[in-house]
């Protein structure tokens, strides 16, 4: 089977533990696809949910991977169907991320993952044993991402990426400032700056700093193009925040 050799090429911690266990479950059940092949046979048709170590400092791209696949699996299963949009958007990301090859083979993984049930705490237990903070944010905005695709945030989808989030060891205040970078009004605006609409105009500008630290790209540059590329529109997510806020205020 094609899998074998890109996954055993340098997926790390991920190979071990719950990951391990449910790719593994996957992986002996599997039957090759390709991705535009699973794309086309799915398109908008619901699907009904059968839902009933020692840390290190750094992970790679290879070991983001699974966990990205495991929890976006979680996140298209909470509201009981799964989109045409929802996986273009994981299979776009994929493909700009790790190639067309690697996509292709890992895209009837997701399909698997996404018949079976998820253990979230386990799951979530593991990443946050061997994930940064600032990586664990990121996975955040990439999973709202998928929640968005289909044009509607659902209040299910919320819920499960509320509860990833806990899991993860994230607080209410990243969580509500990740959320709201996907509205955009001026309240949502305080709010991804983590600062309340009563703050006076230097904490406002306390507070973007902070953020901007936060936030910054440089914070996930092992990982690749397409990480990057996500970080760098969280990122401009703040600056677009404060923007937002200084024009409000007529702040300089």
């Amino acid at each position: 089977m094609k899998f074998g050799k890109w996954i055993g090429a340098g997926l790390g911690w991920t190979i071990g533990g719950p990951i391990g266990a449910i790719i593994g479950l996957s992986l002996g059940a599997l039957v090759d696809h390709s991705s535009d092949d699973y794309v086309a046979e799915e398109e908008s048709r619901p699907y009904s949910s059968p839902r009933s170590g020692r840390p290190r400092q750094q992970t790679g791209a290879g070991d983001f991977a699974l966990s990205l696949l495991t929890l976006s699996a979680a996140v298209m299963q909470a509201d009981g169907k799964v989109m045409k949009s929802e996986l273009i958007y994981v299979r776009d990301f994929f493909n700009q991320q790790f190639g067309e090859q690697a996509t292709t083979e890992m895209m009837p993984l997701l399909r698997r993952l996404l018949k079976g049930s998820i253990p979230l705490a386990e799951v979530c237990r593991q990443i946050r044993q061997n994930m940064n903070h600032a990586l664990r944010l990121q996975l955040l905005h990439y999973l709202f991402g998928i929640a968005q695709a289909d044009g509607n945030v659902d209040r299910q989808e919320v819920t499960v990426i509320e509860t990833i989030a806990n899991y993860l060891g994230i607080s209410s205040r990243d969580f509500d400032s990740i959320r709201a970078m996907f509205y955009e009004s001026t309240e949502s605006a305080y709010t991804v700056l983590e600062v309340s609409p009563n703050a006076t105009d230097d904490e406002v500008k306390k507070a973007y700093r902070k953020m901007a630290v936060k936030h910054h790209p440089d914070k996930v540059a092992n990982l690749g193009e397409e990480f990057q590329k996500a970080a760098k529109e969280k990122f401009q997510k703040v600056q677009e925040a404060y923007e937002r806020i200084k024009k409000e205020r007529n702040l300089k």
